[in-house]
């Protein structure tokens, strides 16, 4: 195993879906949330979903997650649908499907509603959360 082996976090689905909803989060996006789909879906265990105010910022957002991911876990997606419009563009490693909205497609297709029943996950790091004193 090389150094750089050794560096990486484990590799889970949670882990992933962690690290895509921090990478939002540190670019701007705004409602990030992590649902745990795999007792409704088989297609995966975890969505990210995530809102950007402008397309440009869909695009940024998308783009540092793919990076933030391949360079901690050295993992690339499936597959991505949606890039060129910046819109609603779908980020699929198998385990974990990242969903960026522009936050006016968001509202309008109401994702989470769908999957109500599903058990949020805690991404948020402690210092994040706190509120200033």
């Amino acid at each position: 195993m090389s150094d750089a082996e050794a560096a990486l976090p484990i590799d889970t689905g949670e882990n992933l879906a962690v690290l895509a909803a921090r990478a939002a989060a540190d670019m701007k996006a705004t409602d990030v949330a992590i649902l745990d789909v795999g007792e409704v879906l088989s297609i995966a265990g975890y969505f990210v979903i995530a809102s950007a105010s402008n397309p440009r910022l869909v695009r940024a957002v998308v783009d540092d997650i793919e990076a933030k991911v391949k360079a901690e876990l050295g993992r690339s997606p499936v597959r991505t649908e949606g890039v060129r419009e910046q819109q609603w563009t779908l980020i699929d490693y198998g385990d974990v499907v990242v969903h960026v909205f522009l936050q006016t497609v968001r509202e309008f297709y109401e994702i989470e509603r769908l999957y109500m029943d599903a058990p949020r996950v805690a991404w948020e790091r402690p210092e994040d959360s706190s509120t200033p004193t």
